[in-house]
């Protein structure tokens, strides 16, 4: 089963090396925005969660009230409970201790090679549990380290390298390799589209609600794809 673990590591090795400009990115802000280095690396291991990360120290520089940053953070972070759910039906025999942790590890790029590496769960020998844990830990391990480089030796990064790029990059990767159908990219068009249009909302809601019109156009597209094979069905047996 072991094999299953290094599995999960080797499915997002690809993705990390996206990763590791992104989190040298968050670790450089948190500490150009006057946070100390030592509460730079805490909040990285306590929230482990890019955005949020970014949001909350660009939001504390300006002074905002504390109530909003942690709205913010949270309406950033509600993704999580959509990915939640959908992996909660392959995880069900996960025992209670262990999920606090399996969740505490959960990132949109974990997420992401979990259910693209369903497939696999066809053997009776693939271990779910294993190979989410493999491509979460690598994640988890790659992104302190990074920040970490990015809190305590930003300094002497050349500004002109221009990390800036990798963010959206980051999460492009991850777009494209679940798009495998037309109703993921129904969802991602209209996601997409929503959240470009929605930018301005306050709080940060935009995200929200272009993530909640992206999973509407998805089940449309789902719908309409059942109703068809049903009429073809119909026809087929009228026939």
């Amino acid at each position: 089963m072991q094999k299953d673990f290094w599995t999960g590591v080797r499915d997002i090795a690809p993705i990390l090396l996206g990763v590791i400009p992104f989190a040298m990115i968050t670790g450089i802000v948190a500490v150009n925005t006057g946070l100390p280095k030592d509460a730079a690396m805490g909040m990285s291991l306590i929230i482990f969660a890019g955005a949020s990360q970014l949001a909350t120290v660009q939001l504390l520089s300006a002074g905002t009230a504390p109530f909003i940053v942690v709205l913010t953070a949270f309406i950033i972070n509600m993704r999580f409970l959509m990915y939640s759910a959908s992996m909660a039906p392959h995880l069900r025999s996960l025992s209670a201790r262990w999920k606090p942790f399996f969740a505490y590890l959960l990132t949109d790029q974990a997420y992401a090679v979990f259910i693209s590496g369903l497939p696999r769960s066809s053997s009776s020998r693939f271990n779910k549990s294993l190979y989410y844990l493999g491509a979460a830990a690598a994640m988890w391990l790659t992104w302190q380290l990074s920040t970490a480089a990015g809190i305590f030796l930003g300094a002497g990064i050349p500004p002109g390298w221009g990390f800036d790029f990798a963010i959206p990059l980051t999460f492009m990767v991850l777009l494209f390799r679940t798009i495998d159908d037309r109703e993921t990219a129904a969802a991602a068009v209209v996601g997409g589209t929503v959240a470009a249009a929605a930018q301005p909302l306050p709080f940060n809601s935009g995200l929200m609600v272009a993530a909640l019109c992206g999973i509407g156009a998805g089940m449309l597209a789902q719908t309409a794809k059942r109703e068809k094979a049903v009429h073809a069905d119909e026809r087929g047996k009228a026939g």
